[in-house]
């Protein structure tokens, strides 16, 4: 017979629910085809800052301080010295974005999937967040 301890809980120091000093955040991700995934990220009701956009690059609009660049592989590269696992092969990162309500979720990845997009994890009731997979 096995037992299993469960680790405690990591200290935290500085607790809260709304930062201590505000930040834009942004979240670059590798794709590979810019004008495909706007066309995607559009179907889904998101929008684009036109200041940062270019044939590289695009700036999507998450939250009030919350930005996806969308960046063409040979401009991620040129953000780091390390390489980018492949998208079609590999998990890189995972994104989850909340919605209202669980058919907000199935309508979300139902306009996904006809988008292009694959569903890489089942919507999981009352969590109301969206999992699907990447358009690159």
């Amino acid at each position: 017979m096995s037992t299993t301890t469960k680790a405690p809980a990591p200290t935290i120091v500085n607790s809260g629910t709304t930062p201590a000093t505000r930040h834009k955040l942004f979240v670059n991700i590798p794709v590979g085809d810019v004008q495909r995934s706007i066309r995607f990220f559009e179907t889904l009701g998101f929008r684009f800052n036109p200041q940062f956009t270019d044939a590289s690059a695009t700036c999507m609009l998450v939250g009030e301080d919350a930005y996806f660049m969308l960046l063409t592989k040979d401009r991620f590269a040129g953000f780091s010295k390390r390489p980018s696992g492949d998208s079609r092969v590999q998990t890189n990162a995972m994104f989850a974005l909340s919605v209202d309500s669980r058919a907000a979720v199935d309508d979300m990845v139902h306009k996904a999937i006809a988008a292009g997009g694959t569903n890489a994890v089942d919507a999981q009731d009352g969590e109301y967040l969206i999992g699907f997979g990447a358009v690159a």
